[in-house]
């Protein structure tokens, strides 16, 4: 068995993990980030790219902006439709903040070049993921890759190896308190090589579903609809895809929309899910591998990043002066965003889908609802505050 050292240890290298990698090298704390796939296939996943105002603070401190600023699409508000009705919340008139459309895939990218530029150690491939001693002052975690056996001695490991990851797993489970609701639909999804339909994204709330209008880029557009979680996307040809989908918009924004042949198509349950603790000893859970929620809010990567900043300034404290407390508190600090993330990720997707078992009540106060919400400003400022991020 091959014998190695490094400060910290990072399951996982999505977005999060490589994020992390790159905060700690800026500061000087070596890192090692143990990943399952190959690069080719973590930069092949599609996932939303709606960045919020603390996840681009973060991306500017890693120093890994420069494409994200010339490439992305600041975004000062979004449209919400409920029939033929439509409104806009602006987010720069009630928060003076704005939100990037910047693909995850490309945050992804830019990260994985930083590291490769700066020689951050970062292996793929990995399998047998174990970590070791967690709750004394060394740990060490085991892998197997091509065959051999590898161990290595660290002060921290950060668990960013999503849901289905060893790191949540490894906090005995009588220690661990799970929280989950799963919703009874999921989305659909297409991406496709035209322009998309609105410069801002569209939220739809309709008698037939819910469906959301977003984008990666100016030619490359993302669109969704609510469908049923027994559904697959083969049962969907495109062109019945696109006549669903203009089907719940409002006409004059269906009548503009450039159809196309689908790039990618999926479909993807939605869940809220919040595991409590977020730290056990030297292990310390990052997105995924801790809480998940719907997509409506755009809240992934964005939560997935909160806990990032927590966990990299704690680290850096406890290196740069001795002081723990940013460790010692992260679960606690953490956690405190999470749920407030999942508060609106749960309330954007109540209000915007329709249910099973949907009375003409419910039906009617969704309405009320997004009327409210269409004329008091102080309810579009709640929102707009909750889009573009809580303060860390």
């Amino acid at each position: 068995m091959s014998d190695s050292s490094t400060q910290v240890v990072i399951i996982g290298g999505g977005p999060s993990g490589l994020l992390l990698s790159q905060l700690l090298h800026v500061r000087g704390i070596n890192s090692v980030v143990l990943e399952r796939k190959t690069k080719d296939y973590v930069l092949s996943r599609i996932r939303a790219g709606v960045l919020e105002r603390g996840l681009l603070s973060l991306m500017r401190e890693a120093g890994v902006s420069e494409r994200m600023e010339s490439e992305g699409l600041a975004h000062d508000g979004t449209l919400i439709s409920y029939g033929d009705q439509m409104f806009r919340v602006d987010f720069k008139e009630h928060t003076g903040n704005s939100v990037m459309v910047y693909g995850q895939t490309e945050v992804t990218r830019d990260l994985y070049e930083a590291r490769e530029k700066t020689g951050g150690k970062i292996e793929f491939n990995v399998e047998d993921v174990e970590i070791h001693n967690a709750k004394t002052d060394a740990p060490f975690v085991t892998h197997t890759q091509a065959g051999i056996s590898h161990r290595i001695n660290c002060d921290f490991v950060a668990g960013c190896d999503g849901f289905h990851g060893v790191s949540r797993k490894t906090i005995p489970q009588d220690l661990r308190k799970e929280y989950e609701k799963v919703y009874p639909f999921g989305w659909l999804g297409i991406l496709s090589a035209t322009p998309p339909v609105s410069h801002e994204l569209i939220y739809a709330n309709s008698e037939r579903g819910f469906a959301l209008c977003s984008m990666r880029n100016k030619n490359l557009s993302r669109y969704y609809i609510q469908c049923d979680l027994s559904d697959r996307p083969e049962n969907w040809s495109d062109d019945a895809f696109w006549t669903e989908l203009k089907r719940r918009l409002p006409a004059d924004v269906a009548a503009k929309m450039v159809t196309g042949p689908s790039i990618e198509k999926s479909i993807a349950p939605l869940r809220s899910f919040v595991c409590e603790p977020m730290r056990w000893g030297r292990l310390f859970l990052c997105g995924d591998a801790a809480h998940i929620v719907p997509p409506t809010g755009a809240k992934g990567l964005n939560t997935a990043a909160s806990d990032v900043n927590y966990l990299y300034n704690g680290l850096r404290k406890f290196y740069e002066t001795g002081d723990t407390s940013g460790i010692d508190n992260y679960s606690a600090v953490a956690l405190s965003r999470v749920w407030k993330a999942e508060r609106f990720s749960w309330w954007f997707s109540s209000l915007m889908h329709r249910y099973p078992k949907q009375s003409d009540f419910d039906f009617k106060m969704q309405v009320a609802e997004l009327e409210f919400l269409r004329s008091n400003q102080a309810a579009q400022q709640a929102m707009a505050e909750n889009y573009v991020g809580l303060p860390y």
